[in-house]
């Protein structure tokens, strides 16, 4: 097996507005806490198959973009084709705005974003150029003191005194990632060259009111890590963090600043432990891709005229003579308008209401990654690795795009909700009908695909 790994630094400049935390809060970057990059790995069997894997320190990327970066790379490197292509993003909320301007969280600075597609791309490019023989091997190891469910278990969060003592942990683990999966690739002469981190929770250590340029806690932890180890690429794999925040958020500056050091140790210490125990579980020498576009189905309820009375709702919240544009029910008004006249605008013009998306996925000896553009919840990863058949899989969430939630059956089913109902408005897209079974299907369908002889034998068996 070969290997090659490369970092660009994608940090922007000062000035820049920031990513998340709530509609029009102008929330401009004064400094940078920690350099933003993109780290790529390409990696290749002894048939000759590529692949390539990029984690970004990003909120997100817009599926356009992504389709410019595969194209840069098809072009620079041989035998790569745009399926062989996952680029993920890690969604820190301490990272420049990227997509569109009008939902709000955020205004895209242009000339960023103009040059940003490239230097990801270049990432790979350099990333190809260090291809050398490596040992892949890999582990799962525990990571429970970072997550906590903020659907299901909001109302056991601690103080954040609590959070930050060393034993922490919160109520019910098991609706959290509890696991990181560490890969590592180490060159002939034992040096570590590359590492992987996949693990589920959202990177928002640190609030609205902060405004310094970094990664949270998987880009703080990444740094920590290649300091320690000279010369090596550590890569982060965003995993399903719909509903998992970290055990601090939306607190005040100080003490976010203060958290945000303490969770990036601990995700780093787990990561460590990881890159130790992987040592003694190599990693089998094949690669493979899967690619597939599927349409997920939308609630068919917001019809034409459900659309128009909201549309009239958000317009009287804003169209008023006390309306005051400092006001959050105006902001987050103003940040659905626009989304309901899209859907509006789509429906009178005969277009489809459904929500195109790219299941991607890739097999690196015994690991599957399985990505799809989604915050995907925990149940929905849950029962996708109790159902395939990989003997190491990892969900990935923000991969090739971005398309919001995918929220799992209980949260379908609610007519009210932040992911269900809300975001949709934001995205200026039709909420969900049947993503929790259309997620599963599609990761099934590709693990039968990467892994044959797998499903060969379980056939027998049965």
């Amino acid at each position: 097996m070969k290997a090659g790994f490369a970092e660009t630094d994608i940090t922007p400049r000062v000035g820049v507005q920031l990513f998340g935390f709530g509609p029009y809060i102008n929330r401009i970057s004064t400094g940078i806490r920690d350099p933003l990059g993109a780290r790529a790995a390409v990696l290749e069997d002894n048939s000759g198959k590529r692949c390539v894997v990029i984690g970004c320190d990003l909120g997100c990327l817009p599926a356009e973009y992504v389709s410019l970066i595969r194209q840069e790379i098809c072009r620079h490197i041989p035998g790569v084709a745009a399926d062989d292509i996952m680029v993920c993003c890690s969604h820190t909320h301490s990272g420049p705005a990227v997509g569109n301007s009008d939902s709000g969280w955020g205004a895209p600075d242009l000339p960023y974003v103009e040059i940003l597609p490239y230097k990801i791309a270049s990432s790979a490019i350099d990333a190809w150029k260090n291809l050398e023989e490596v040992h892949l091997s890999a582990a799962r190891v525990p990571c429970r003191h970072i997550g906590i469910n903020r659907e299901y278990d909001i109302g056991n969060s601690s103080p954040l005194e609590e959070v930050l003592k060393e034993d922490w942990e919160p109520a019910h683990p098991e609706l959290t990632d509890t696991e990181v999966l560490v890969i590592r690739c180490d060159g002939a002469d034992g040096q570590l060259k590359g590492f992987f981190a996949s693990f589920s929770c959202h990177p928002v250590v640190c609030c609205k009111e902060t405004h310094l340029i970094h990664g949270d806690y998987p880009g703080v932890a990444l740094h920590q890590l290649m300091r320690q180890y000279p010369g090596s690429v550590g890569i982060f794999l965003q995993g399903a963090l719909g509903d998992v925040n970290t055990g601090c958020v939306h607190q005040a500056e100080q003490p976010s600043m203060l958290a945000l050091d303490i969770f990036a140790s601990r995700f780093a210490n787990a990561v460590r432990n990881g890159l130790e125990k992987a040592r003694n579980n190599p990693v089998p020498e094949k690669i493979s891709s899967y690619s597939k576009r599927i349409e997920c189905s939308v609630r068919e309820a917001w019809d034409l005229e459900f659309l128009l009375e909201k549309e009239r709702e958000f317009s009287a919240v804003l169209h008023r003579a006390e309306a005051s544009d400092a006001g959050y029910d105006e902001r987050i008004a103003a940040v659905k308008l626009p989304g309901v006249r899209k859907m509006i605008s789509d429906l009178k013009n005969g277009k489809k209401p459904v929500i195109p998306a790219e299941i991607h996925a890739l097999r690196i000896g015994s690991v599957e990654l399985l990505g799809a553009p989604f915050e995907i919840m925990q149940a929905i990863k849950n029962e996708v690795i109790e159902k395939v058949n990989a003997p190491i899989p990892a969900v990935v969430g923000l991969a090739n795009g971005y398309n919001s939630y995918a929220p799992d059956r209980a949260l379908l089913a609610k007519t009210s909700g932040y992911a269900a109902t809300t975001a949709p408005f934001i995205v200026g897209q039709w909420p969900l009908e049947k993503i929790h079974d259309e997620l599963v299907e599609a990761f099934i369908e590709a693990d039968r695909k990467l892994f044959p002889e797998l499903n060969s034998m379980k056939e027998k068996k049965q």
